[in-house]
């Protein structure tokens, strides 16, 4: 799952940048863990990054594997709800600077 969304902010400082990408990876992991257990994930990468200035591009990537016992989760969705709730938190933290 591959997402990539343009956001119109002020200029971000290194520091603005690297907290806007900790907190979309921190809502897009529990988002996943609120909908299986640790123990029925074999892989869950996670990468956020920020690119540009103003706009800013924010590349959100998920690569998610479930274990063969969860029937009913499909990773790909369960990856795309990931990356729109990361979206919505990088979207929270943004409006806080404003």
């Amino acid at each position: 799952m591959r997402l990539v969304e343009e956001l119109s902010i002020p200029e971000l400082t290194t520091e603005q940048i690297e907290e806007l990408c900790s907190a979309a990876e921190k809502a897009a992991r529990q988002h996943i863990l609120s909908r299986v257990s640790s123990k029925m994930i074999e892989k869950l990468d996670i990468s956020v990054e920020a690119e540009g200035a103003k706009p800013i591009n924010l590349r959100i990537e998920i690569n998610l594997a479930l274990s063969r016992q969860i029937s009913a989760s499909d990773p790909e969705i369960l990856s795309a709800e990931a990356a729109k709730e990361a979206l919505k938190a990088s979207d929270n933290y943004l409006r806080k600077l404003k």
